[in-house]
Order: structure tokens, then sequence, then C-alpha cells
């Protein structure tokens, strides 16, 4: 053993003897009891492939939720020594070593943060798990308990060290009147005593824990009616709840919203129903890996998604606001004087923070984190502006001097007027830098690969776990300000027509000799801990020969080192994912639209019907025209549809009498055929539905349309 390796572990021993109370998971006493050819279809099949519009319409943030059941029965097909029953391989000593070192290149004797975490506790509930109606769970925080002492070898330890801070559950008080559940959901709920009630800031993802949370508040300081919902931004684990608030015995007494003021930022209502909506397929199936939906929970596999454990996936709704916040701006919400911050275009397209004047205390939404953010996120979305948002921090520094207490949607708070200036000067160095290096770097003719292997963080950065990549890193945020100048064209002609990777694999194996050397040479990498090379090499093996079990079996194994030296949790959570379809195959379903119901309603309708246009099947309708009046009985608007140019247009205009067939047909009942809750024979017996015209050129139209299942390959063709 070398001597510096024998330096790392006893400069570990030292740590974990220090860190044992904080890593141990039991950090609190006080427990509260819980509570393409042409195709011939029928009429029937015709009409339900209206339900894959709504795809196209879910936020697809929230589709890592709960691990496939599937991951503790199947046995693992690998038969490398100490894989687990899901097939995940054993920590090789190359993924054990430069584990260890982390622990000599960060600061883990501090522990300010575990103090921080854990102050202001109040109560938690010993046993935290939510289910719905039918009995599936919808979050879990016990799955979590196993992340106790030290980092396992799978593990990345700063990446343990987030997971465990994560951990600390419960109801904490921030600053007198002003309140957080942590633990609930993948975000916090704020709670601020109001003169007359309780001022809900962010209420969760889902009904279910919103419900569960808001339950557990009034149980443990008392019952008080809700005055006022703040929603700080626009992405649906700070809304989604919001209707489980208004549950009580005999059902949802949404009656009680007339004397609730609902406040949001100019534009929520908009980004928050319209996100993803185009790519939303795309998106939802690519958030499987981001959020390690199919992952088990354990030391090999999903532990923590950087901002909290997971996303919760139960029933989502929203709210419309009745107080829009235009500009910063000061107003008194129940008693309470608040200054509000127009931060719209850095971490959401519609967002706000805001300080309380009488608390000194600020709330960052998420504009800051305790870690570093996503200037693009992995499951795919327009690139963020850096520039905007280290811009946005810096105002709040300049306003909000004063504050003695930061707080936020994700993480804990930060206690201290100059800790709290020290923070947010470090989350706007943070993006300001990586974006000066990347446009210093692009304009010296770097490529984004380039970029990315050599910009360097400032120790100053570096050396802060706040500013740390648990959530986004500095690789693919340098990426996405090269993408945010320059696209994807990297000015080489050699990419600009390149062959698709189905082709060019085909090749390389050839070129390269055949499987057998292939793996040889992969073999070697890996002996040699070079993981990223082995990788690229046996991926082209297993694209070009996807049936090869030993190529996928040995990529699965690589993937499984790359994972568990990810610190940043998605990045872990993609390669492990990758690694457990290559062991078992793609899901079989995607996402339960049915879920999206409330969120779906309150659409604009002409989502649908531009989602229904980026479905039209281009090569089938090849000279062809047609005209569809889809009438939304209850609405009482109509929109004309015309197919011509293999291109579909729509706009809102009274019934063409050119129209080849008519919908009339109820909006609630559309989103339940889009939702596939209402079927087939139901509807066409519907007295919310008739049909005009043309039966024929109807189902013929419909049949044009792509219906994706959002479960498509990635790791393999």
């Amino acid at each position: 053993m070398s001597t510096s390796l024998i330096s790392v572990q006893q400069k570990h021993q030292q740590l974990t003897r220090t860190q044992a109370r904080y890593f141990s998971g039991t950090y609190f006493s006080t427990r509260l009891p819980s509570t393409c050819t042409k195709r011939t279809f029928s009429p029937p099949v015709k009409l339900s492939s209206i339900a894959m519009m709504g795809t196209m319409l879910v936020l697809t943030l929230l589709t890592g939720c709960q691990p496939d059941p599937k991951v503790n029965s199947v046995q693992a097909s690998s038969e490398l020594q100490g894989a687990d029953s899901a097939g995940f391989t054993a920590a090789s000593s190359h993924t054990v070593a430069a584990n260890q070192a982390v622990l000599s290149s960060l600061p883990f004797d501090n522990v300010q943060d575990f103090e921080d975490a854990k102050r202001g506790f109040i109560a938690s509930m010993p046993e935290l798990k939510v289910v719905d109606d039918k009995g599936k769970v919808i979050w879990d925080r016990t799955a979590y308990d196993f992340i106790q002492g030290d980092a396992p070898n799978s593990v990345n330890p700063s990446l343990w060290r987030q997971a465990s801070l994560n951990n600390i559950d419960g109801l904490f008080e921030v600053t007198k009147g002003v309140y957080q559940l942590r633990g609930f959901d993948l975000a916090n709920m704020t709670v601020i005593a109001g003169d007359s009630g309780w001022i809900i800031v962010d209420p969760l993802t889902t009904a279910e824990t919103a419900e569960v949370a808001f339950e557990f508040l009034n149980k443990t300081l008392g019952k008080r009616p809700i005055s006022a919902i703040v929603f700080t931004h626009s992405h649906m684990d700070h809304f989604g709840g919001a209707l489980g608030l208004f549950q009580n015995k005999d059902g949802r007494d949404l009656a009680a919203l007339k004397s609730v003021d609902i406040i949001a930022p100019a534009g929520f209502m908009h980004e928050a129903t319209s996100e993803n909506v185009m790519a939303g397929t795309a998106m939802s199936r690519r958030a499987m890996y981001m959020y390690g939906k199919q992952l088990p929970r354990s030391s090999r596999g999903h532990i923590d998604s950087g901002l909290g454990k997971e996303p919760a996936f139960g029933e989502f709704g929203i709210l419309s606001p009745n107080v829009v916040v235009e500009q910063d701006s000061a107003m008194e919400i129940d008693g309470v004087p608040f200054e509000f911050q127009i931060v719209s275009g850095s971490e959401a397209p519609a967002e706000f923070t805001f300080y309380l004047p009488e608390q000194q205390a600020y709330c960052g939404a998420e504009l800051v984190s305790k870690n570093m953010h996503n200037l693009y996120t992995l499951r795919g979305a327009k690139v963020r502006d850096a520039l905007v948002w280290s811009r946005a921090i810096d105002d709040a520094l300049n306003a909000q001097r004063d504050t003695k207490v930061y707080f936020g949607s994700h993480h804990w708070p930060i206690w201290g007027q100059a800790e709290v200036n020290e923070f947010l000067q470090k989350q706007r160095d943070t993006y300001k830098y990586i974006h000066d290096q990347s446009v210093r770097m692009l304009n010296a003719g770097f490529t984004p690969a380039e970029i990315a292997e050599q910009i360097q963080m400032p120790p100053s950065l570096s050396n802060t776990f706040a500013s740390r990549g648990y959530y986004g890193t500095v690789k693919h945020n340098a990426k996405a300000v090269y993408q945010a100048y320059l696209g994807w064209y990297d000015a080489n002609p050699v990419n600009l027509d390149p062959l698709p990777a189905t082709a060019s694999a085909v090749k390389y194996v050839e070129l390269m000799g055949g499987a057998d050397k292939i793996i040889a040479a992969a073999n070697k990498a890996v002996a040699a801990g070079e993981y990223r090379w082995a990788a690229e090499l046996v991926n082209h093996l297993v694209v070009a020969e996807p049936k090869r079990k030993q190529a996928k079996a040995l990529l699965a194994s690589i993937y499984d080192q790359l994972g568990y030296q990810a610190e940043s949790a998605p990045w872990r959570d993609v390669y492990l994912t990758a690694a457990y379809e290559l062991r078992h195959g793609s899901p079989e379903v995607g996402i339960d639209l049915a879920s999206m119901k409330q969120i779906l309603l309150q659409s604009p309708v002409e989502n649908f019907m531009q989602s229904m246009a980026s479905r039209v099947i281009g090569p089938e309708v090849f000279g062809e025209a047609f005209i569809l009046n889809i009438n939304f009985t209850d609405l009482d608007k109509n929109y004309v549809l015309e197919l011509k140019n293999s291109v579909l247009h729509h706009k809102l205009a009274p019934k063409s009498a050119k129209a080849n067939a008519t919908l009339n047909i109820s909006h609630e009942l559309f989103v339940d055929l889009i939702i596939g809750k209402a079927g087939v024979k139901e509807v066409l017996f519907s007295d919310e539905l008739e049909i005009e015209g043309s039966k024929l050129d109807l189902v013929s139209f419909f049949s044009s349309l792509d219906r994706p299942k959002g479960v498509f390959n990635i790791v393999t063709p």
C-alpha cells in the first residue's frame, strides 16, 4: 500500500470519528406518531390515439420517483464476483482509491452544515411514508434509512455527505414565525405565521405529500386556516401539491379557496402548464435516467437527487394565482410585509425570491441552493442563461445585505449576516466563473468537450460544499454555455454530417478487428481504471451488436464504476440506470397520465393543438389535405385544424364549413381521453361527444398521428 493511500485512510478515520454523530442518521430524539407504411385502423383505435398527446404535456421533472418493484426480485444475470441481486458489481480498487482521495480534497472536518440542518428542529415523523387511497406508495423517506455512518465504497463520499444532510427531515423553526417542513418531498414547504392563518410557500409536488405535511404541521403547532399560498416559481415540485392543502375527512374543501390569496410571479400559469409540451415524451424518458426511477434505493443504487431525496409521484395539481407579481415590489400578506424580487429567466422562466424585513429573512426560492444547479438539465431542456442567473444573485446580494437568515425551496437554512452574504457571493461567482471561462475558451477555438475537460474552478469555490456539483456539474454546465452561444456544431466539418451511431458502430467494430479484440482492449482499459475510455470502446460493440450479452455485461459493469465515482446525483443515476437497462432491458410502461389531469385541465388548449401537429407522420400524409373542427362545447371555443403540405396548422375560429369532420366534445372529456381515463366505447356513447361529417376521414386523420410509447431504448439501438 502506498504512503499516500495510508495517509488518506488515516485522515478518513479521523474525520469519520468527528462526523459519526452527523452521518449516523439518528439526529433527534423527539418523535411524533405518523398518521412507416399506411396502416388500417378501426375507429376505436383511431380515437384512442388522441390519448398519446398527453405525454407531450408532462412536467418531466417528476418522472423519476418510485423504484421499479422488479428490482428486488430480479436475479443478477452478471457472473461478475460481488454482484448484488440487481446485478450491480462491487466497487473496484480504482473506484475505492478515487473515492478515498475525495476525503483528502474537501474540508470534511467542517460540520457546520449538519449543525444548520438540524437547527430549530421541532419534531419529525418516525415512519414518513405516504400512501394514496389505492395503496400506492407516493413517498417513502424510510427507504433511505441505510444512509448511515461512513460512505460505502460504492458512493462518492462527497455525494454521501449531501445525501446524509438531505436525510435530516421534520418540522423546523427557521426564525420567529417562519417554519419549514423538510424531507416530505423533493422540495421544502415553508410556512409563515400570518395574522389570521398560515401563509404556505411552495406546497410540494403532490397532493398526497402536501396533505401529510400540512396535517403534521397543524398537529404539531396547532391548527390554523390557510390565509395565502405563495408559488415562488413554475416548477411542479413547488406547486403541484396545492390541492392537498384543502383535503379533509369529507373530501376536498375547495370552497375554502375563496378567502385565500394565491401569489405567483408573472408568467407563472403559462410556464407551469406548458413547460416541456413539445418534447415531453422524450424528456420524461430521459428523466427516468436522471432521477434513477428503476434503481433500488441502496448503496449501489439511488441514494439522492442532490436537491433532495427524489421527486414524489402522485396526484399533481395547480391553482391559478389571484395576485400576480409583475416586478420588484413590496406588499403585505396577512399582516406580514414581503419584498419581492423578480428573478425570472434564471433557474426558472417564472420565478421570484422574497425578503421578510421584520424577520430579516431572505427566501432564495431556487435561485440559490446548497449545491451547484443546472444550466442544462440532463433530462433535456433549453439552456439557462448563466449571466442572467449570476446577475439576479448579485441583485439579491445588494438588496438583502441585512439578511440574518437565508432559507430556500430546497435544503437547509443559513444563519448569520456574514455567512449568508458569503453564500450568495459564492453562488453568484460560481455561475459567472463557469460562464466567463467557457466563453474565453470557446473564443480560443476549444470545443465543448475540450472546455469541459479543461475548466478548473478556483479553490475558493471548489472547496465550498454549497458550490459542489451534486445536481449540476461544472462539465455539463460549461457545455451549456457553449450551446447557448454557438449551438451544437463545433465547426469541425467531420461533425457537420456524421454517420449515425448505428452505422458508424458497425464500421468501428470491423476496423478494430471484431468483438473479441474490442473486449480485450476494453478489459485492459478497465484493469487500468480507464473507465471512460473502456465505455467508449464497448459502446461501439453494443450498438453494433446489441444481442451480444458479454458486451452488454461488460459495459454495465463499467457504468457501475463510473456511477460509484460520480459526485453528481444525476450523473450517478444516469450511469447506474444505463447499467440496469443493459442487464434487464428498458421499462415496459411510461408515465401514468391520470395523475396529470388537474394540470392538463389548466393547460391552454393551444398546447394540445400544437402537440398534435408535432405528431403528424409526414411521409404518411404526402399529398393529402384535411380540415377538422374540434369544438369544445363547454368552453364555447372551436379550433380549425388544417392539414396541407404535410403540415398541420390550427387556429381559434368559427367552425369551417369545408371541414371533413367536426368533433364536438367537452374540454374535460377531451382531457380524459388524453390521460386514458375515459375509454373509447364510453366516449362514443357519451352525451359530451358528437361527431359531424365523415367518421372515416376522422379515423384516417388520427391514423396519421404518431403514438410514441415514451419507453424507447437509450443504451441499446
